[in-house]
């Protein structure tokens, strides 16, 4: 009979303890011991619980909208310049100025893709004095690219030492030597600069 009776007490108050299945901070002043969630934070709570994949069809969607959403965001960080998002390769102060560097001024190589066109029609006229021409105007440009480019990477190695003794400079050389091979208006960062322009 007392085991009854004991059962029977238990029985009320664990009718009466409140159902904690919130996440949300407990509020004292509230009777329940919690203020009654709001109808949407309460579905957004189910759909964050709900939101885990099942199967693996639904994990490769998500991967796939995920995957779709980052490169979305890098595309537009290519135009826009913001450093948030942009690929790992153009991230930094360094990558920066090595790009404000070659879009501050002329370089020979952003206009090998014109010059090589012109020079290819010239070689294709059966004319032997224009074959010449044409020969001797690509010894010209390959000299005036290697001799410019030689320039570009020993100036600005030398204000890279300058203005960033303690960072990490390696292959911003390189980096930017690729970008000043491209037309400016093709390169991706888009230029920040105008030609002229002190980076």
């Amino acid at each position: 009979m007392f085991r009854s009776r004991a059962k029977e007490e238990k029985a009320p108050a664990a009718d009466k303890a409140p159902v904690n299945l919130s996440k949300q901070p407990r509020d004292p002043q509230a009777p329940k011991g919690r203020p009654t969630p709001k109808r949407s934070e309460a579905q957004a709570q189910r759909r964050s619980v709900a939101n885990t994949p099942m199967t693996r069809k639904e994990a490769a969607k998500r991967q796939r909208e995920e995957r779709r959403a980052a490169l979305e965001r890098q595309r537009q960080a290519l135009a826009s310049g913001d450093e948030r998002y942009l690929p790992a390769r153009d991230k930094g102060p360094v990558r920066r100025f090595a790009r404000d560097f070659v879009d501050s001024r002329f370089n020979v190589a952003e206009f090998f893709l014109p010059m090589a066109v012109v020079i290819l029609v010239l070689s294709m006229v059966r004319v032997a004095s224009l074959q010449n021409i044409a020969l001797l105007l690509w010894l010209v440009v390959i000299v005036l690219i290697v001799l410019d480019s030689a320039v570009s990477a020993f100036r600005l190695k030398k204000q890279l030492n300058e203005r960033f003794p303690d960072q990490n400079k390696k292959g911003a050389i390189a980096y930017a030597l690729m970008r000043s091979l491209q037309m400016r208006r093709l390169r991706l960062p888009k230029p920040q600069v105008k030609r002229g322009e002190r980076p």
